[in-house]
């Protein structure tokens, strides 16, 4: 082959042939560490997260995979020509018997060279290139004017502006083409290649090394199109979260520092809330605490909880805060209130668990009436001791269509207070039957009896809650009845 146009460089020394084999094995074990995660990764349709992750992996293992066939040949190095109807040639022709031609997608025949003689018309391809472009090897290579024949019309313009900057200004290929093979598959193929010039500094031929590179190509695309889906989840869920907490913020009682309900006299309420948010970070926005003055001089208090998360379940909270305000002010009592929260959630086209507890005081009477669904009883705190208030029966809402709700009545004295959660701050580690974090809010109870105020029950509440495991947001709500 004449001399290449840069050929009047000192060429770089060949690597050791024991340096190359090391680089072999590095390759073969990071590509084995590499396969491991791959395996490891369970992917969701459902997760983008994870389906990126897998997408990086395959390209990974893609690239790791051709490098160690370049490796290969490196160290192999140019194999011999055999003579012409000699033994070597008859121990090639069993060879190929006994040993198939690669199939097209095998990784060594992903690399072929070809050159194009311009003086003599000749083509030499490589059999790689043969079974690149899914051509016999006894089939004659393609001249430069027959190749566009099998690449892609968007293509084509491409290919000839390379082939022509490099005969016309000796200028080095680099570029990328789609061809069609005879057997209509589709491969994408990088090439490289550069001008051979005469002694006369003339361009006597193009020399070219074609690779595979459709494999590659369609592990970098899954790997864009999931960090596309991937950053469009997370800007999705970064609007739903700012939606759902905004929605929440709304529905929240302003009066989380302080309120007295009804009016001011003897037997009237101080109140004070507290949201607690997830330790985790997640979005929640599913609970709630409320209280509304009732015609009559009545007060109602209500704190509770939905199942899911985001701005859709928000949209419920809200809905059912809604209903159980307009219940109460037409004056149904908590037990059938209940009951048509049920039908309500029951009936919701987005289908809702809820768990509510609701009361009715009469400052009059000092007797507060309630029920409640799947919800922990309200903590009466007295005389220095607390203890959750005798539960009435009550389903979650919305688990049922004929859910019936049961409801009690209890005296308060002045100075009592009364702490109504949801179970996300009693529940520290997670289990259902965990009661560590109820004993701590009874252990409060002297603390409690003697706070000046509603708000300064809340912050012991939360300085000793914010301190202890807790796993999930949840809603405080204390009452306290003036002394």
């Amino acid at each position: 082959m004449p001399s290449h146009l840069f050929a009047d460089r000192p060429a770089p020394q060949p690597p050791r042939r024991d340096s190359v084999d090391e680089l072999i094995s590095q390759t073969r074990r990071l590509r084995g560490d590499v396969d491991a995660v791959r395996r490891d990764a369970v992917v969701d349709d459902d997760d983008p997260q994870g389906r990126w992750e897998r997408a990086l992996c395959d390209l990974a293992v893609h690239q790791l995979d051709d490098l160690r066939t370049h490796l290969g040949q490196l160290k192999e190095g140019l194999p011999a020509l055999p003579e012409p109807g000699g033994p070597a040639e008859e121990a090639d022709e069993q060879a190929r018997y006994e040993n198939p031609p690669l199939h097209p997608d095998s990784l060594l025949s992903r690399v072929g060279s070809a050159e194009w003689n311009l003086l003599t018309d000749e083509v030499s391809w490589s059999e790689e290139l043969h079974q690149i472009f899914g051509r016999p090897t006894a089939a004659d290579p393609m001249t430069l004017d027959e190749l566009p024949s099998v690449v892609f019309a968007e293509d084509q313009g491409l290919l000839t502006e390379m082939v022509t900057d490099c005969l016309v200004d000796g200028k080095p290929i680099d570029g990328e083409f789609r061809i069609v093979r005879s057997d209509g598959r589709v491969r994408t193929l990088h090439m490289m290649g550069e001008p051979v010039l005469d002694a006369d500094g003339c361009t006597a031929a193009m020399w070219a090394v074609l690779r595979d590179v459709s494999e590659l190509r369609r592990s970098q695309r899954a790997v864009r199109e999931s960090q596309d889906t991937l950053t469009r989840r997370q800007h999705i869920d970064r609007t739903e979260r700012r939606v759902a907490t905004e929605m929440h913020e709304a529905v929240l009682p302003p009066w989380r520092g302080g309120r007295s309900l009804p009016g001011n006299g003897p037997a009237a309420l101080d109140l004070a809330g507290h949201h607690f948010p997830s330790p985790s970070g997640a979005l929640m926005a599913s609970q709630w605490f409320d209280a509304l003055e009732l015609p009559g001089g009545r007060a109602l208090l209500s704190v509770g909880d939905l199942t899911g998360h985001g701005a859709a379940t928000t949209s419920t909270m809200a809905m059912l805060m809604g209903a159980l305000r307009a219940l109460a002010v037409a004056g149904i009592p908590p037990g059938p209130l209940m009951g048509h929260l049920n039908v309500l959630l029951d009936s919701s086209a987005q289908p809702t668990l809820g768990s509510t507890v609701c009361c009715h005081y009469d400052p009059a009477t000092r007797v507060l009436s309630w029920a409640q669904a799947g919800h922990p009883a309200p903590l009466l705190f007295r005389g220095g001791t607390g203890h959750p208030l005798p539960q009435p029966d009550g389903v979650l809402l919305g688990a049922t269509a004929g859910g019936a709700y049961e409801q009690d009545e209890i005296g308060l004295l002045p100075g009592d207070v009364l702490v109504l959660h949801t179970d996300g701050l009693t529940r520290g580690t997670g289990a259902a039957h965990d009661g560590t974090g109820h004993d701590r809010l009874l252990a409060l109870a002297p603390g409690l009896t003697v706070a000046r105020s509603a708000q300064d029950c809340v912050r012991l509440i939360v300085e000793e809650f914010d301190r202890g495991e807790r796993q999930h947001d949840a809603s405080l709500m204390v009452v306290r009845v003036a002394r």
